[in-house]
């Protein structure tokens, strides 16, 4: 028996913003048949995380890139539709990376059961899913913060930096969040109980940033780059850390703009280190078992961007950078 998958492959490499004609899109036959251990899995919501533009480059970096032809990678959470594997069976809701496609036939391997009726299966590419991990490794393991801190975070409104801060309030920190938009700006003071938000699209965002970070600043977690990081080690405190986890200022630039203050860091004996979720892999369930305990008990909370169609895969893709989206971006199948 042959079943129909529609799937989104690598045609070739972008420059700049990542147009749709990089990608195919496909409608491909494929067998049932498993082999010993397999199962299939019928994909249920793709995640879109702006680390994908990275992987699209063939560039040294912390994985392996997208090879060409191959079917773009992505998190995903699924059924099983059949299985020959003991330990998953039909039936059984799945996390993992199965792909920009409708079906992913895998042995278990970076798959992991969701036996949860309390969370939605779609957190697990939030809050309870990669997302959530950086958020919680990076701000805890690596900013090493402590109450009564001031954590700055930008990218507030997005699925790390919404997480970030609302991780960094329950440990009694003062949280400053830096988002794009007066909308944003509200979701995140008022829903996500962050004590500022600075809108950068302001006018006045440069004195706003000063007046609120004169008493400076122990963590910025960063997931922007570019000038911003550079403002930013303007106010760093002695022994500040900064969390390097992203730069989506600069993912789709021909010129990628350094930090030009850095003498910073050696003025206020400061750090500044890059973090990789993957790095933290064996205690993944440590940190799922805690944030979803916090979810329960009503001090974290989900927001799940959701767009509808595989066919729809470039548009929505695109929402990563051009600030059309809140929480944590997903496509549903």
């Amino acid at each position: 028996m042959e079943i129909n998958n529609r799937t989104v492959r690598l045609n070739e490499r972008p420059n700049g913003l990542p147009e749709k004609k990089i990608w195919s899109f496909n409608e491909e036959n494929f067998d049932l048949k498993l082999d010993d251990n397999q199962f299939i899995i019928k994909n249920e919501f793709i995640s879109l995380d702006p680390a994908m533009r990275g992987w699209l480059n063939d560039a040294r970096s912390y994985i392996k890139p997208v090879n060409i032809g191959d079917v773009m990678r992505a998190g995903t959470v699924g059924k099983i539709i059949k299985s020959n594997n003991k330990y998953y069976n039909e039936g059984d809701y799945v996390s993992g990376w199965g792909g920009v496609q409708d079906y992913t036939i895998t042995n278990g391997e970076n798959f992991q059961k969701i036996n949860d009726d309390k969370v939605a299966k779609e957190s697990y590419l939030g809050v309870l899913g990669m997302p959530g991990f950086t958020a919680y490794f990076g701000i805890l393991r690596e900013g090493k913060i402590k109450e009564g801190e001031t954590v700055v975070v930008s990218a507030a409104a997005g699925a790390v930096g919404s997480v970030v801060g609302q991780i960094a309030k329950i440990k009694g920190c003062k949280v400053i969040g830096i988002a794009g938009g007066e909308n944003k700006c509200k979701y995140v003071t008022e829903e996500l109980n962050f004590d500022h938000c600075l809108d950068y699209k302001s006018d006045n965002f440069f004195s706003e940033l000063k007046d609120k970070c004169k008493g400076g600043v122990d963590v910025y977690f960063d997931n922007v780059g570019g000038s911003l990081l550079n403002h930013m080690l303007i106010f760093i405190s002695k022994g500040a850390r900064i969390v390097i986890c992203g730069a989506i200022s600069q993912y789709n630039s021909q010129k990628v703009v350094g930090p030009s203050n850095y003498l910073s860091l050696l003025v206020n004996r400061a750090s500044m280190k890059g973090m990789v979720v993957f790095d933290y892999v064996k205690d993944y369930g440590l940190a799922q078992k805690e944030m979803r305990d916090w979810i329960l008990t009503g001090k974290l909370k989900s927001n799940e961007d959701i767009y509808e169609g595989i066919e729809n895969f470039h548009e929505i893709f695109l929402k990563l950078f051009n600030g059309e989206k809140k929480g944590k971006l997903i496509l549903k199948l």
